[in-house]
This record gives C-alpha cells, sequence and structure tokens, in this order.
C-alpha cells in the first residue's frame, strides 16, 4: 500500500509500505477514504514530537471502510463505513470508565496513538486497535466530507472549547483565533446558547469564514483588540474566552478578555511557557481550563451534522488526491497565505 512515512525532522514521503493487517483480536482494518492534515502533523515535521521516530506513518483522522475484522470483534464488519478518531480507547480503564479516554492507560497512557506511537491514517490502509470502543459508524446522510472533521477537530473545539469553557445560554463568547479548531468553537457555541460570539484573529480571511460559522462580531485581532472586545461588553468582558492559537500572547489576550466569575479555555497547544498576570485573575475568580480532546462527544456531533444543525463540510477549503499529498501540506502548511482551514484528501 502507499503511505505518508515520517523520516525525521523536515522529511517526509509518500511511499511503499507493507499493508496494514489485523495483529489482534480486537483490531479492524480500515480502507481509508478520506484524511485530513492537523496542525499537530506540522509540530511532528518539526521535530517537536520526540515520541514519532523514523518510518512511522503519519495522521490520525480518516473515514473509510472496514476492510478486515479481527476475531473478537462484534460491533464492526468487512464493508461498513466508519469514522476513525484521534483518540483510541480500551473503553476498560480507569481513565476511559471516567470519561477521558485520552490517557487510556491501556494504549499506553495516552489515546491519540495514530500517527504517534503506532501508523497513521494517511494511508490507503489503517490498522485501527480496540474497534468495538473507537470506532463509530456513519450514517447514510452524513458525507464522508462532513465526518472527517469529526475525527478531531470539531470535537476538540467543542469539547476543550465549549464544553470545558462551560458556556451557557445568554452567554458572550470570544474565540481568540479561528483557524480549524477555532470555527469549530464558533460553530458549537450555540449548541449552549450563546447569545453573542466574538471572533478574534489577524487574518481577515478567517475572520470572515468565523461570521459565516456564525460569530456575530469579528475583531482583528493588534493593538486596540482588547479594548474593542471590552467596549462590546459594557467594559465587563466575555463570560467565556476560548484560546484556540497556542501562543503566549494569545493566551494573555483571553485571559484580558474574561469578565470576573468568568472562564478562560484554553484549546491551543503550547510548545513554551506562558506567563500570566495571576496577581490580576486571582482576585477576579477566573477559572481556566485546558486539555486533549477525549472525543466522547462524536455521536452528539453525528447526530447534529446529520440534522443539518452543524454544517461541518464548510471546513473543508481544498481537496487533494492521495498522490498530491505533498502539495496538500505545503498548502496547509502557508494556510494564512493560501486561505485554507482544512484539507481533505482522498484516493
Amino acid at each position: 500500500m502507499k503511505a505518508l512515512v515520517y523520516h525525521g525532522p523536515g522529511s517526509k514521503s509518500w511511499e511503499d509500505v507493507p499493508d496494514a493487517a489485523v495483529q489482534d483480536p480486537t483490531d479492524v482494518v480500515v480502507r481509508v477514504d478520506t484524511t485530513t492534515i492537523c496542525g499537530t502533523d506540522l509540530h511532528i515535521l518539526n521535530g517537536d514530537v520526540p515520541a514519532v521516530t523514523d518510518g512511522r506513518i503519519l495522521g490520525h483522522e480518516a473515514v473509510g471502510t472496514v476492510a478486515a475484522v479481527g476475531a473478537a470483534v462484534t460491533g464492526f464488519a468487512e464493508g461498513d463505513r466508519v469514522l476513525v478518531p484521534a483518540i483510541t480507547r480500551c473503553g476498560r480503564c480507569a481513565y476511559c470508565q471516567r470519561g477521558m479516554p485520552s490517557h487510556c492507560a491501556t494504549v499506553g497512557g495516552i489515546g491519540w496513538i495514530f500517527g504517534h506511537l503506532i501508523d497513521g491514517t494517511q494511508a490507503e490502509l489503517v490498522r485501527v486497535p480496540y474497534a468495538d470502543t473507537s470506532l463509530y459508524h456513519v450514517p447514510l446522510d452524513v458525507t464522508d466530507e462532513q465526518a472527517i472533521f469529526l475525527a478531531d477537530s470539531l470535537p476538540t473545539g467543542y469539547e476543550v472549547g465549549v464544553l470545558a469553557g462551560r458556556v451557557r445560554p445568554g452567554h458572550t463568547v470570544a474565540v481568540v483565533g479561528t483557524g480549524a479548531v477555532g470555527l469549530a468553537a464558533v460553530l458549537t457555541t450555540g449548541l449552549w446558547g450563546a447569545s453573542r460570539v466574538i471572533a478574534v484573529d489577524t487574518n481577515k480571511f478567517r475572520l470572515a469564514k468565523a461570521l459565516e460559522f456564525g460569530a456575530t462580531d469579528a475583531v482583528e485581532a493588534g493593538e486596540g483588540a482588547i479594548d474593542d472586545v471590552l467596549a462590546m461588553t459594557d467594559g465587563l468582558g466575555v463570560d467565556v474566552a476560548i484560546e484556540a492559537v497556542g501562543y503566549p500572547e494569545t493566551l494573555r489576550t483571553a485571559a484580558a478578555l474574561v469578565r470576573p466569575g468568568g472562564t478562560v479555555a484554553n484549546v491551543g497547544v503550547h510548545g513554551v511557557p506562558v506567563e500570566l498576570p495571576m496577581q490580576d485573575l486571582w482576585i477576579r475568580n477566573i477559572t481556566l481550563t485546558m486539555g486533549l480532546v477525549d472525543t466522547v462527544s462524536v455521536p452528539t456531533l453525528l447526530t447534529m451534522v446529520a440534522s443539518g444543525r452543524i454544517p461541518a463540510e464548510r471546513m473543508g477549503t481544498h481537496r487533494f488526491g492521495f498522490a498530491e499529498m505533498d502539495r496538500a501540506y505545503d498548502v496547509f502548511a502557508d494556510a494564512a497565505a493560501n486561505e485554507a482551514l482544512k484539507v481533505v484528501i482522498t484516493p
């Protein structure tokens, strides 16, 4: 089969590798019909994730068709159309039982294993461990392009942003950073009744997209942005500020936007330490949350996508074939210049 193989920082290749195969009774093999690229893949290529070693197949998101089934699998059969999410779970360990499969002890203490600890989804075939508790059937009325964004981006924005941020009816929410995950948060704030959603970004294209996705206001990041948001909220600030970038300055911006008793939901992946003005935050009763997605919201999101309540397909801006994988990475790596949100990659 063909797959995108990591060969150390800055090096990858679409090449021939042995076919993925069932190794354990709980495995299935999925023929990949649609995959995409995540910002984490770019971090890997930059050498930021040392656990990813030479020879690893990249990718952790896929929609596909079951091609082979292990002897212990009961919930899936050959020919089933499935979503392969970013998180794998055994369903039995203490973390899975408490609804935190992102830290599944059975698969190594971290639920994100595809393209990380085992071979990933940017391939013609992928082996999926613990299939019965990890895969999701894709409804007939949900397209592959809609479903692919439920593998990571949409659950991340929803779970780590909206749910962790405790968005409630009538709340005013600021989303700092409107890339794919930030836009996923914008798309799903309405599920909990947010009355106003303020998008903050440096990129005019992304701000325009945020308004299309349901934001009520758009503020261009920079000097004066904090004052602009405060002015929109009678000087009080927002109830929930969702940080979806992963830079020190964007987290500090989010903290400056939230009102007393509010919540800062950090979704961005930070690669360096961040200094926050704790001397100002503690007395304002600010809550700070953060975490890795669990993807436990996928059934809910699938239902909302199927009903038309969440137009997930809007997240795909560029489309490529498997043989164009290098071009897809180039476009996604320079997303701002290419006006890219998420790329859709199919055979």
